[in-house]
């Protein structure tokens, strides 16, 4: 029996980073544009909402750790989520537009990283509020983000497609979208 190919070491949570956009667009395949586009709240953010945001950082998180890999110890600038929001920057256009250039931008990010060294991920940075930090602390964090961002959105999709269509079996569950 062959053996598969060894695979070349890569950069820690490559994989997680290219499987996430697939697995939104999982959840969202039986998502109506009411669903996408509904708030639990004022203050709380829709599936477009978040996909929008989910453009917009995928830009940071690339363009810091393009820096961190082609500069020695550069400064990176904090980014400030809440601002954007209350801006409005997420409320503007279609979360199918949103999803596609979110798929877009995480499919060049990922080309590019792959063609890193796995060695790359000692490459430091000094982040403007939290210190010395390291491109493998970045690639965590970013996987760490999509990971809470795929159970929003999927803890949305669930509160407002079927928790009020359970009847009687409400009582077992708590959302809090």
């Amino acid at each position: 029996m062959a053996q598969p190919a060894e695979r070349k070491e890569s950069l820690p949570t490559l994989e997680l980073l290219e499987q996430t956009p697939i697995v939104i667009e999982k959840i969202l395949y039986i998502a109506t544009q009411e669903q996408l586009h509904w708030k639990p709240a004022m203050d709380r953010w829709s599936i477009s909402e978040v996909l929008a945001h989910l453009v917009e950082v995928e830009r940071v998180f690339r363009e810091r750790a393009r820096k961190m890999v082609e500069e020695e110890n550069p400064v990176l600038e904090s980014y400030d989520q809440n601002a954007a929001y209350q801006a409005g920057k997420y409320s503007v256009g279609k979360a199918s537009e949103h999803l596609r250039d979110f798929c877009h931008e995480r499919d060049r990010s990922v080309s590019w990283l792959r063609y890193l060294p796995a060695k790359a991920a000692a490459r430091t940075a000094r982040h403007s509020k939290i210190g010395a930090i390291t491109l493998n602390q970045l690639l965590h964090e970013w996987a760490f983000h999509d990971l809470g961002h795929i159970r929003q959105i999927s803890e949305l999709l669930r509160a407002r497609a079927f928790y009020p269509k359970m009847g009687g079996f409400q009582r077992y569950y708590t959302v809090k979208p």
